[in-house]
């Protein structure tokens, strides 16, 4: 189970750890590409100490729908998948 996800900071601890772990190759990739996605979304707003917010994860969200061109159609559904289960652990 993935604890909850308070601060962008543990997003990146969570993200990162990722790498670490005996992590099957479709989640790393789908790690890397949110984490690339968050960063970007993140820097609109303040620090990696900062709260994820709803306007944060809406940010995200709208960018990976922009972004869904550049997925095939089976990456873009891991990704998904991915960024739900994500998007539970900060909503908790």
């Amino acid at each position: 189970m993935l604890k909850n996800l308070h601060t962008v900071a543990d997003l990146y601890q969570h993200l990162d750890s990722l790498f670490d772990q005996n992590i099957d190759s479709d989640t790393l990739f789908a790690s890397s590409y949110l984490r690339g996605l968050f960063s970007s979304a993140a820097s609109q707003f303040v620090d990696e100490q900062q709260h994820i917010s709803a306007e944060l994860i809406q940010t995200v969200t709208d960018k990976l729908a922009t972004a869904k061109t550049e997925l095939s159609p089976q990456d873009n559904a891991i990704v998904q998948n991915f960024w739900s289960v994500l998007q539970q652990a900060m909503l908790n």
